[in-house]
This record gives structure tokens, sequence and C-alpha cells, in this order.
């Protein structure tokens, strides 16, 4: 009943007393009430049938006939009439006075407040899920809607006896898997097909003969790139259908049949339509002409055109423009101000009021100027800048005029020329965000998206020219960094140059180093704009402008800007919001700052031109990376408590950041991974080899889980390259265990990680590096398990043992007893391999280790599965999937997933088994390697079989053959054997 929502407390009728709390009442599950948080007894069986019956009428009254009829049907017992009233004597003593009236010889529960019963909150959420379905708010409907579903609490009026229970029970059971479908649908609607489909597989497999499931599940499979398991599912439909009830098909689930073999387009996923902004005519006045190529930026110039459109009847429509110089505001306020010039009868003003330059426009100039526009004589102009707006003010009083202030340097720049009369509008364009700008509309102009940069490049190259280099166009419009003035300046230089392709401008502008010099053209150059705002800066804006633009990630938290700038947090803070202000530096998200691509090679530059001494540059990065060493050693320690690692590593010289606990640890580390492996990359390059390769080996977390395995795979990858150049053996050892990490979970190449893992033992004894040893020894140990050399894997893992031991690292030593526990199972002795197993998760949760315990009962599970002990198995998988899960392990939660399918199968619950195989099967998409998502493939196979969907089990099993095929793995014949039983002896 947690779901009911929580109603104001009531005064109980006829007392004069506090009102007590309300009662609430459930019948979508156990039929049960509660006074608060009291649980109230509703007595027999019998006397809960009554209550049911009562409060299923909702408030209407029932006779004693209905209610005898109701409890026993056709054949009461001779006392019924007594029994009824002995139940309503009994429940008017539980409930408060009044809920339970006598009438007209019946009964009836009366004066339930708001929200007391859960049908009824129920069928108030499920309307008010279609109200929002019909208005086109799906996200708000799918949320009612799962709240409506929630409320049911396992089978309605369970244990509840009699006929009128019975087909209640029916109608709210058929009621729920309506509004489930509806729920499904939705989710298609939004894009989830490929987390439906686990959901569907099990609901197809508990209600089979329901062909709205099975028609979304079709569509689910076929979305999620599966359509032969989609088209399987209407083969295994249609011949159940036969089978049972000797129909076919309904014709919907033929339809959709055959939109799927045609792969019809209206299958795709649903997409938001485009707004485009409604045409104006244009008329001249004030304004500039607008470019005869504007590209893009539909939805700016519809929210700007609505915004004027709106200022008819209101004192005054503002608009404020902001954007890094050349992103297209003056282009964009111009367009939009011409489109809206028919609103505007009585005019349009326009001035540069030159903010980004050294002599900014005054204010009082500038009136002195919009007054002679409109018709003031030279000498009606008052001098002062007060007596000048207002005189302004008045004239524009009862017109309706559109004001452009274009390129404004700050608000009070702007104040004074606002019309601030009703009718009239202004449309203001400036590098600065105007907060201070009371009233005004605040728009952030970004760059351009792909599609509208390659638009614009091809309306002023030409398109003959771009049609038939694309990719080298898309090239050139990247380089820009979709900075419409840049793309501009590069296009107008091919269109002067007719002997240039589109190749040889990708390849000039290939150059970062270079980049900036060949963008410009005659007057218009990027450079030259931003060195408009950069000379405006204070020397600590500069400073911290130059040395943020050296770091290489796509953007930058608070701390680590802190800490390349060798400043607090505060100050930091402070001067980062200067810059996001004056547009050179864009606010990523709430802690994070981000520089424009074009914008940071600009950076760098004048780094290089103007920071001094020059070694401030590479001192700032070393803080940085000391940054992250130290913050991901702390990280990997409350993740790995006990772990010996963080005793290996290179120490820091600049302190990082401490957490609390490991949720907020590893919000951190995935929020900063990208940035932190640019970091890492960025400083093998220049040199500082030995802490880039522990802080890669700290945030291990970034491979294991699958989520930045491939990113952190091409770091370890350059960082072993380096280090065999420069003949650091430590680096190069550590970087190849990083690396058969990666090959042995995210990939599947087995024999790339066992050479990895053999060459990084030899260089850690040749390094004297003892740590690395022994984990590559755990990690060869556990590709010999994969490949079925059982000997060679339990020589790996007793050496890791030993090894582990003598360095005191008692988690390493358990994941190597977990991991010996596997090859024990693999050759048949299982009881062994429970007591290692065992020993090896006791060991961790006496370090309270809570990650690597998962990994334990992982071990444990499997051992004890094998054993035939699947209640216990059942229990350490489940404690494992809980933490894999909160630890946002993908990797690990989707194995564990497959896992418990396995152990389903063994414990004959085929449809539970197929409803785990599938989510492992979403999760693991995308990471985990080619075998492991065959392994998946089989286990699902065998579920759906299970469950009769033979067709689908069919497809999974081919599927499976191709992979384990191409591998070469011994699993091909177990397939083999799957889809053709009669042919394997």
């Amino acid at each position: 009943m947690d779901g009911l929502p929580r109603v104001p407390e009531q005064r109980r009728p006829g007392s004069s007393a506090e009102p007590g709390p309300p009662l609430r009442f459930s019948v979508l599950g156990p039929v049960r009430a509660w006074r608060g948080e009291e649980t109230l007894a509703m007595g027999s069986p019998q006397q809960r049938a009554l209550l049911a019956a009562l409060l299923l009428r909702e408030g209407r009254t029932a006779t004693a006939a209905e209610l005898i009829d109701a409890l026993w049907g056709e054949e009461p017992p001779s006392q019924a009439l007594a029994a009824v009233r002995t139940y309503a004597s009994r429940l008017r003593k539980v409930l408060d006075p009044g809920v339970l009236v006598s009438d007209a010889g019946g009964y009836a529960i009366r004066s339930l407040g708001e929200g007391a019963l859960d049908v009824t909150v129920a069928q108030e959420w499920a309307t008010e899920a279609e109200k929002a379905r019909s208005a086109g708010d799906l996200c708000h409907a799918r949320d009612v809607l799962a709240r409506a579903l929630a409320l049911w609490d396992g089978e309605v009026l369970a244990g509840v006896p009699g006929p009128y229970a019975a087909s209640q029970r029916v109608r709210l059971e058929e009621w729920r898997l309506q509004l489930l479908e509806s729920r499904l649908d939705m989710d298609l609607e939004q894009g989830c097909h490929a987390e439906a489909v686990s959901e569907l597989t099990a609901l197809t497999a508990a209600h089979p003969l329901r062909e709205r499931l099975r028609e979304l599940l079709m569509l689910a499979l076929y979305r999620s790139g599966r359509q032969a398991e989609a088209l399987a599912v209407y083969a295994d439909t249609r011949r159940l259908l036969a089978d049972e009830l000797g129909v076919d098909p309904r014709p919907g689930l033929k339809e959709l049949q055959q939109r799927i073999l045609q792969a019809d387009p209206g299958l795709a996923e649903p997409s938001s339509p485009r707004s485009e902004p409604a045409a104006t005519p244009v008329r001249p006045a004030q304004l500039p002409a607008t470019v005869p190529d504007f590209t893009g930026r539909a939805s700016f110039v519809a929210e700007l055109g609505e915004v004027l459109a709106s200022s008819e009847g209101r004192v005054m429509a503002v608009s404020a423009l902001a954007g890094i110089g050349g992103v297209g505001k003056t282009t964009l306020a111009v367009h939009v101000a011409h489109q809206a010039r028919s609103a505007f009868p009585d005019g349009q003003l326009y001035v540069d009021l030159q903010g980004a330059g050294q002599r900014a426009a005054e204010p009082e100039t500038v009136l002195g100027a919009f007054l002679r526009a409109l018709g003031t004589a030279d000498s009606a102009i008052p001098d002062s800048l007060e007596e000048r707006a207002a005189l302004y003010r008045s004239v524009l009083d009862g017109r309706r005029v559109l004001v452009l202030l274009d390129n404004a340097r700050d608000a009070a720049q702007v104040r004074p020329l606002l019309p601030g009369t009703e009718g009239c509008a202004a449309l203001v364009t400036s590098r600065v965000r105007m907060v201070d700008l009371a009233g005004a509309h605040l728009v952030d102009l970004d760059v351009m998206s792909p599609d509208e940069a390659l638009q614009l490049f091809t309306r002023i190259v030409g398109e003959e020219r771009v049609a038939s280099e694309r990719e080298a166009a898309l090239d050139v419009v990247a380089a820009c960094g979709f900075l419409p003035l840049a793309i501009r300046i590069a296009a107008s230089r091919l269109a002067a140059r007719r002997t240039w392709t589109v190749s040889v401008l990708a390849a000039k502008l290939a150059d970062e180093r270079r980049r900036l010099d060949e963008l410009q053209a005659g007057d218009l150059a990027v450079k030259a704009t931003f060195e408009l705002g950069y000379g405006q800066l204070e020397p600590a804006q500069a400073r911290a402008f130059r040395l943020l633009g050296l770091a290489d990630g796509p953007d930058i938290s608070l701390a680590a800007a802190a800490a390349m700038l060798n400043l607090d947090i505060e100050d930091t803070e402070d001067v980062l919001e200067s810059l996001v202000d004056t547009s050179l530096l864009e606010s990523a998200a709430p802690g994070r700052y981000r520089f424009h691509d074009l914008v940071r090679l600009y950076a760098r530059a004048c780094a290089e031109r103007d920071e001094w001494p020059p070694e401030e540059r590479g001192a700032a990065l070393s803080r940085l990376l000391d940054f992250y060493l130290a913050t991901v050693g702390g990280v990997y320690l409350i993740e790995r408590p006990g772990d010996r690692l963080v005793a290996h590593l290179e120490q820091a010289a600049y302190p990082g950041l401490v957490f609390s606990d490991r949720h907020t640890a590893q919000d951190w580390l995935y929020a900063e991974a990208v940035p932190l492996l640019a970091c890492i990359r960025q400083s093998a390059q220049a040199g500082s080899l030995r802490r880039a390769v522990d802080v890669l080996w700290a945030a291990v977390d970034l491979a294991e889980s699958g989520t930045n395995s491939k990113e952190y795979e091409a770091v370890a990858a350059l960082l072993r390259e380096v280090a065999q150049e420069s003949g650091d053996t430590r680096t190069e050892a550590r970087a190849s265990v990083a690396l058969a990490f990666v090959h042995q979970h995210s990939d599947s190449r087995f024999d790339l990680a066992s050479r990895e893992a053999e060459r990084a033992a030899e260089l850690a004894r040749e390094a004297e590096d003892p740590l690395t040893g022994c984990w590559a020894a755990n990690i060869g140990g556990v590709i010999a398990l994969y490949q079925n050399r059982n000997e060679e894997g339990m020589a790996y893992f007793t050496h890791a043992i030993e090894s582990f031991r003598a360095l005191g690292d008692r988690p390493g030593e358990a994941s190597a007893l977990c991991n010996l526990s596997r090859i024990h199972l693999a050759t048949g002795r299982t009881e062994s391999a429970v007591e290692l197993a065992q020993q090896g998760t006791a060991m961790y949760d006496d370090m309270d280790h809570a990650f690597k315990g998962a990994n334990g009962r992982y071990a444990l599970g499997l051992a004890l599965t094998q054993s035939g002990r699947l209640a216990e198995a059942t229990e350490c998988l489940q404690q494992a999937l809980r933490v894999f899960r909160d630890s946002r392990q993908r990797l690990w939660e989707g194995m564990t997933l497959f896992r418990l399918a396995e152990l389903d199968l063994a414990a004959r619950r085929p449809a539970q088994a197929a409803a785990h195989a599938e989510t492992a099967l979403s999760l693991l998409r995308g990471i985990g390697g080619d075998w492991r998502h065959g392994n998946v493939l089989t286990v699902l196979g065998r579920a759906l079989a299970g469950i009769g969907q033979l067709g689908r089990a069919q497809v999974c099993w081919r599927e499976a053959l191709e992979i384990f095929d191409a591998l070469g793995s011994a699993e091909a014949d177990e397939v083999r054997s799957l889809l053709h039983p009669s042919a394997v002896a």
C-alpha cells in the first residue's frame, strides 16, 4: 500500500475529538486495511470477502441477497444471512464510525476520504495517463501509468473466497494487462524497445494467447535490430493459436508481419517533427540586409519570433541573445527581425553598439541617432542621457517599433536604449549573458548542428563541388567546430579558388597549429574575432583562459580547473564564471566547463605567446595529472578496502578530492572518465609516463564496467608504445596488464589477452614490480579458464595466490582463490570449488569489500548451482547482482543475469530464465565480446524453447552458432546439437 497517496486526516462522524488517522484499503492484492500506519485485522476469509464486495461497489448499497450470492453463490449455507450480519457487525467494530452503514436492507461503505482505496486511485491515475497521452505528454503518461500498475501487489483479492471475488479477480487482472500493454506501447513510442524485449518475453510466456503482447514483442524486437526473431514470434504465435484454439492470428498481427517482411519505414522509431517557423514578409527599414544563405536555426527563429509576436498588449518584449564571437548572433537577430517586420509597422531601428571593441558606443550618442530617425529635430534633442532616454520613450509611445541592439557590451549600455512602451520590442545581441537585464528573454546561441553546418557550407560552395566530396566537406565543417563564421570563411576561400578541391581545404584545416591562420578571408578572420574578447579580459581571467585551454579533455570540472590554476575552489569558480559571462568559456553543466574547439586553439596560441615563464604551462598540466592520480587512488581504495595497489602507485604532489562514500566516488569517476583518459593520453605524450599509467591502472573500473573500455584500451596501447620507445619497463608492464584486462573483459580477444599477460609478467620481473606480476598471473589464469586450458590456469592461479599472499594483498589473494574455484568447477571438483569460493568471499567480507565481494558471490553462485544447491546459489547471485547494479558495473550485471538464467533453467523456470537472459543481452550489447554474447543467446534459446517459442529459439541458436564458428569455440558443437539434435550421435 505504499503506493497509495496519503490523504488529510478526517474527523470521525459524530466525534468532537481531533480527527484521527485516515482509513486506507487495498484490494489489488490481499484485502487489507490501515488506520494511518496501523494495520487493521480484517478477520476470516469470508469477512474479508464481504469487505471486498462492499469496497468494489464504490459506495453503492449491496443488498443482503447480493452479498450472500457474492460470498457463496448458488449453494449458500442455511445461516447465510446471520453470517453476513455477524461479519458486518465485526467489521463495524474495527472500522471508524459511519464507514460501514446499513441501508435499505443491505450494507454500504461510505465516508471514505480521497485516495482511500487503491483501485480508485488506480482508476484516477489511468484516466490522468490517458489525458496526458492524448495531449502528447508521453513521459508524464507513462510515469502515471507506472504508478497505477505499482498498486497491484500480487494476486488480486488473494485468499478471498466466493464467486464475486473470482469474477472481480479476472476483471481486475484483465484491466492490469490492458494498462500494462498501454504502458509498453508508450515505452516503444519513446524508443525504449531494447528494454521492453525482456519484459515482453516474460509476459508472452505467462500469457501465451494474448496477441497484443505478441504484437508489441514483435515490434520491440524489430526495432532492436532483431528482425528474424520478430518474424519467429509470429510463426510461434500462429502455430500456438492453431494448436490451442484452431484459429489464425488476428489481422493486426498479420499486417505487422508483412510490414516487417517489407522493412516498412513506418515501423521505425517515431520521431518528433521539427517545427519550422512561419515565413513573414520582409520589408526594408534600418535593419541590415539579411544574408541570402541563412541556414538552420529553426528552433531559435521560432522561439524569438514567438516572443516578438507577443509584444502586442505587453509593456515591452526583450530578447537577449548571447554567444561566442562568430556563432551567428547578428545574422540570426537580423533574420528574425526581418521576419517580424510586419508586426512592427511603425519602423525598425538598428545600431551596432561595438561592445566587443575598445570603444563601445555611448548610449546618449545612440539615442540621438534614434531620435533623429524617429523624426525628432536636432534642436529638440536634449543633451543629457536621462533626458534623451525620456524623450525617446515619449516619442515611441503609441507606436509599434522593433529595436535591434547589436553587439552590446553589457546591460548598463542597453538599458537606456530599451523602448519601455507597450507594443514595442527589442532584440539584443552580446557576448555576455545579460542576467541582470530585468524581464529579458535570454537565449544562449550555440554552434550549428552538423547537418546545418554542411548545408551552409554547400550553399556557399555549390552543390556540385560538395556532392562528390561529402566526407571531406564534413571534415571541413568539423574542423571549423560548426562555428558559422568559420564555416563561412572556409567556404568563401574555397568558392574563390576554383582549382582547389574540398579535400585540399580539409587537409589545410587538419593541422591544428595552422587552423586559425587558415580561417581568414578578406576582412573576416576567426582569430580576430576571438582577439577582441581576449583583449578585454582582466589578468586573472586571461591566465585562466590560457592555462585551461591546454587540457585536452572535452570539458573540465571545477576541481580539476582549480588544480590547473593552483587556486582554491571559490576563486576558481569566480574566474571561470566570469569567463562564461564573456562567452569565451561555456558552462557544460553545473561545475563543468568547456571551450569551443576553435577557442581552445586560440587559448593555446595565447598560452604559447603570453604565458610567462613558459614552464608554467607544463606545471599546470602536471598539477592536473597529480590531481587525477590522487583522486583516482582514493576512489580505488574506497571501492577496494585493503587493496595494496595504491601503495604501489607514484606519489602525487598535488592533492585530490576525498570522498565519504563509494557512491559519490563512483559518480565522480564516471563523470570524469573522458577528461581523465584524455589527461592520461596527453601526459603520456608529454613524458609523464609513470604517473599516467598509474592513473590508468587505478581507474580500472572504467574498463571493467564496459562503459569506457574502448577509450581505456586506446590509452593503454599508447602508454605501452611510448614506454617501449623510451625504455620504461615498469610502465610498459603496467600498460600491458591494463591491455590484457581490457581484452579479457571487453572484446573476448583471448589470444591477445594471453600474450599481453605473458609479456607483462616478463616485464614485471625485469622491472622488479611484484604487484604487476601478481595481476599478470591472475589475468593469465582467467584467460586459460576461458580457453579450457585448465592445467595452465591452475598453475597461474596458484602462483598468483602465493604472490599476493607474499605482498600482504588480501583482496588480490581472494580474487585468485575465487578464480581458482572456477578451474575446480570446470574440472568436476564441485565440492572444493564451493570451498574455495567461500574462502575468497569470506576474505572480502572481512575487509567490508562490497564490490569485489560481489565477484566472490558470483563465483560462489556458479559453484552452488553446479552442486545442485539452487536456493543458496540464487541468494548469492541476487546479492551480487544488487551490488553490481549499484556500482554501475554493466558487464558484471549482465553476466550475473546470464548466470541467473542458467540457474532458472536448472530449476525449471524457463519464463524467468528468458526474462533474465533478455535483460543480460540488452546490458551486454556493445560490451563483453562475441563469445559472451553467444553464450547468452544459447541460454536464451533454451529458455524460449521451454516456453514454447521454438521459432525464436532457433533464431537465437543460429546466431550463436555463427558466433562460435567464427571464433572457433568449442561451444559451437553444443549449439549445433540444439539446432539439429537428430544429426548428433
